[in-house]
């Protein structure tokens, strides 16, 4: 299953998430907001439009890693990404 991981090499959660979803074996697209003013862009529209990240608004919160699976879904839970790989 392809996953889209947005996130940063300076974040530890989104570098521990790509290991974990390299040992599953999922194929990834990494967008590194860190490297990238694009993939920043687009990132922030999400962020600020959708209401999953009403509470990270809040606590002043990035809210990275974002995973969003070829099925549709999107979630900040890798817990989430990984059982739908299994």
């Amino acid at each position: 299953m392809k996953i889209t991981v947005i996130g940063s090499h300076l974040c530890p959660d989104t570098l521990y998430a790509l290991c974990k979803l390299k040992e599953a074996g999922a194929d990834i697209d990494f967008q590194n907001l860190s490297a990238s003013l694009p993939d920043l862009k687009a990132y922030l529209a999400v962020r600020e439009s959708n209401d999953m990240y009403e509470a990270v608004r809040k606590a002043g919160g990035i809210g990275i890693p974002f995973f969003r699976l070829e099925d549709g879904t999107e979630t900040m839970d890798l817990d989430v990404v990984l059982k739908k790989i299994k």
